[in-house]
Formats: C-alpha cells, structure tokens, sequence
C-alpha cells in the first residue's frame, strides 16, 4: 500500500475515534443527541525508534522523512500551512485574481510578513524562509518535527527563519514522530501575535493539557486538535477570517447534528439567530489574559540608561516593551457579539481605507440577512503606522537586513523602517507617515464551557446585551425576535 494511503486512513482514523469517545461522554453538552455512531478505533503504529543517523539541520532530518512519505510532501506543499496563501471564497472585497492569506494581509499585532521574514518564520512548517528567494518546490524545506515530534524538546529558535534550535536533539525528534498532538499545534497557535494567547484570546499553552472547565472537549473528552479539524492529505479543515483562506470548514453542526440539542424548546428557538459559540463560550481568555490593545507608537523609549526595557502588571503580563510600544491585557473577557453569515472583509496590504478606526478585518451579515446568526469576537484594537497621503497602513521593516539596513529594531527610525519595508513590498508610499486607530475582528471557538456554565438567560437579556446596536428595537424577549 502507497503511504500516501495509509496516510489518508491514519486521518479518517484520527476523526472516527471522535465518535466513539461522543458516544461514551453522554453527560458532555447533551452529545447523545447529537446522532454519531460509535465504531471501533483501529490502532496506528508509528515505530521510528530504530532510525539512526547524525543530523545538524532540519533539512536533513526532513530527507530522512522524504525516504518513505515523498507522497505526504507532495500534498503539504499544496496547504496554506506551507504556502501561507490561497484563494478566499468568503472574502467579499477579495477579486478573485490574486491568493491571498497571511502574505499578504495587514494585521494589528507584528503588522506584516514582507520584510520581517526571518522572524514571522519561526511558525511557518518550512526552514529557511527568510526572503523572497525561499523555494517553495523543495522538499527538505519542510519542517515535519514541528507538527510530528512527540519527544517534548523540539523547538525552532525565533531568528532564524524557522530552523531548530541548536540544543534540539534531531534524532530523538525523528525516533518520536507520531500524530500531531495539542503541543504540537499549540508550538505555533498557542503563541501566535507574539508571545502566549496574545493574539487569538481562545488558544493558549494552558489547552495542552486543559481541565474540563477549561474546555469541555479538549480537557473533558481529551479532543486533538484533529478531533475537530480532520485532515486529509494534509488539509486541515477549518478557516478564520483574519487569514482569510478558503479551507474546508468545520463547525459545531459536524457533531450535533439535531436541530432539538437542548431539552428547553425555547433554546432550541434561538439556533436559528444564536451560534452555539455565543452561550457555551461565556468568556475567552479565562485562565490566561490575551492582548486586546497594541500601540505601536510609543515604542522606541529607552531607560535612563539609554537602554531596552519592558514592564510587567503583577500577573507578568507586559504593559510596555521598547520594541513594541503599549499594550492592554485583559482576563475573563466577554466576547463582542456581531450578525455573521459566513463572509467578511478583509483588508490587503495595497488597500487603502476611508473610515476610522481602519477595519482589518470584518465580518459580513445584519439582522436582516437570515444566513446571519449572532457570534462571539475577540476585537483586537491598535494604533499603527498609515500613510497619511496614500490613505494605507504601512509595512514596516522592524527586524533583520534582508530589505535593507534600517530595521525599527535597530536603528529606531520609523520613516526608514516605513521606507525600507514598503519598497521590498513593492508598495506605493508617499514618505509622510501618520498613526492611526485599527480594528481587526476574530472569531471565538475555543475554550467551550461546561454546559452549567453557559451563558443565562438574564445574561443576555433584561440588560445582559445593547440589542439595540444589534438592529432590534428593544430587547427581543420584550419585542420578540426578527
């Protein structure tokens, strides 16, 4: 049997065994009336304990790999985990001309890839992406251990454009590898935006190993990732807006399938208009705090020493950090509600705005739009560099000489550091820069509660939400639904 095979049944196997565990948890947010079958988990093997071998580079650990999954390559070279960039069906302003994703998108944390690669690198499953010239057709250039190393000690060093760190033993990296596990995936989501929870609010080190309050189905049901976002061929279902790639979904629905989950009829009538999200995620961020507010203007101040600095709020949360300005960190936060119908807008690095604060990323719907149902948001809010004649955010170059020699985080020079990453862009700039307030929208899926836990009736309504910023003329348990 071809790998590639075995490879597709490992993936089916991964998501069936979710049905079985389903079938077992009858307590677990009413999943007995979720309509799965059980079936019996047929067991993976994956013994490399007798590879050997001395390796000093990940790419040569990875030719290890290629010996036997040439075929698993083949398909990773083709996600938008290796490519960083797709098509974006669901993106209204997207033109339909150019893939787009990650590369070439404008964010409110590190703001940009282009000309920071060798720094945002250190997530992507590749090594040695530090510029434009990084080949994408070569094999080796893939970083299998990221996702697959089960020995606990592999990890990449953050200035290198993605390559381990020296202290990694690669082969015990090889003789671990297995089916990606919540570290694994956590290595790169957990930390995103810069440092633990600080961008997506929903998933941080704490869900490796969660309590059941924590999350009902990674720390109750002991869910992978892959329990959710089945993969087949290396396609990873499930899609976010501020990536903006099409993908193939994955929703609550997958699983509860009946359209009267709950015993109260008078819930099951707001399935049509409420998102399962929005009453079992009560609030994101309830063991870690998640960055919501990142002035990039104030950066540069130096200590009475003329030296870096950083402080911290009594929970070692950072509140300012000479490379990066201002921040707010928040706890226990309860999540923005807005109408959703599955499409957003999404701003592009070439893409100029004409309202304030700047929307980056946005989702579509109304209380008219029957496709639209109230979900759950973590708002990320900033201050960042635009240029004030183009009317763009800009692209600054903050780290490394691959774009030139006067990085923010070196020569602490905003109009070079905008100059330099806006040319390697390939952007227009007008050389006047401004600061401006951004916004950028992102949804909560993560960190579902125990069902005792979700949210009440009063506490949406009887004064618990503003239904009138929602479209209604009162609250709706008062002047009934849409």
């Amino acid at each position: 049997m071809r790998m590639r095979t075995a490879w597709f049944l490992i993936s089916i196997l991964v998501g069936l065994s979710f049905f079985t565990s389903c079938s077992e948890e009858k307590e677990m947010e009413e999943i007995a009336e979720a309509e799965v079958e059980p079936v019996e988990e047929i067991k993976a093997s994956f013994d490399h304990t007798g590879l050997t071998g001395t390796f000093t580079t990940g790419p040569e650990a990875t030719a290890v790999c290629l010996n036997c999954h040439s075929d698993q390559a083949t398909d990773f070279m083709q996600t938008v985990h290796w490519t960083w960039k797709g098509d974006a069906d669901e993106m209204v302003n997207w033109d339909g001309t150019e893939e787009v994703g990650k590369m070439t998108t404008i964010n409110n944390f590190c703001v940009a890839v282009e000309s920071n690669e060798a720094r945002c690198t250190q997530c992507h499953a590749g090594y040695g992406w530090k510029d434009h010239n990084f080949d994408f057709t070569k094999a080796e250039n893939i970083d299998c251990l990221i996702c697959h190393d089960t020995s606990g000690q592999y990890k990449k060093d953050p200035k290198t454009a993605g390559n381990p760190m020296e202290s990694v033993d690669l082969l015990a990296a090889v003789q671990s590898v297995g089916l990606p596990t919540r570290a694994n995936c956590g290595s790169c989501h957990f930390s995103a935006g810069g440092g633990d929870n600080v961008k997506k609010g929903d998933l941080y080190s704490a869900l490796a190993n969660p309590t059941k309050e924590a999350d009902v189905h990674m720390g109750g049901m002991d869910f992978s990732c892959q329990t959710c976002h089945t993969t087949e061929n290396h396609v990873i279902s499930g899609e976010s807006m501020h990536v903006a790639v099409s993908n193939t979904s994955t929703s609550c629905q997958d699983c509860h399938t009946s359209e009267a989950i709950h015993s109260n009829s008078k819930l099951n009538d707001h399935n049509a208009t409420v998102a399962c999200q929005t009453c079992h995620i009560p609030a994101f961020s309830r063991q870690k705090a998640t960055k919501t507010f990142w002035d990039w203007s104030t950066a540069g101040k130096k200590d009475a020493d003329g030296k870096k600095f950083v402080t911290k709020d009594a929970d070692g949360n950072p509140l300012y950090n000479t490379l990066k300005g201002d921040f707010v960190y928040e706890k226990n936060v309860r999540p923005t509600y807005a109408w959703w119908n599955g499409k957003f807008e999404r701003m592009l690095i070439d893409d100029t705005y004409d309202t304030l604060p700047v929307p980056l990323a946005k989702p579509v719907g109304s209380i008219d739009d029957s496709e639209s149902k109230l979900y759950p948001f973590k708002v990320m809010r900033g201050i960042q560099g635009v240029d004030a004649v183009n009317k763009t955010v800009l692209v600054p170059h903050l780290f490394g000489k691959v774009s030139g020699e006067n990085p923010y985080w070196g020569k602490w020079d905003w109009a070079k550091a905008f100059e330099e990453g806006m040319a390697y862009a390939g952007l227009d700039y007008s050389g006047s820069y401004d600061w401006a307030e951004t916004e950028m929208y992102m949804s909560i899926n993560h960190e579902v509660a125990p069902k005792s836990e979700a949210l009440s009736c009063m506490e949406c309504h009887n004064g618990g939400i503003d239904f009138t910023a929602l479209g209604y003329p009162d609250d709706p348990m008062n002047s009934g639904g849409r």
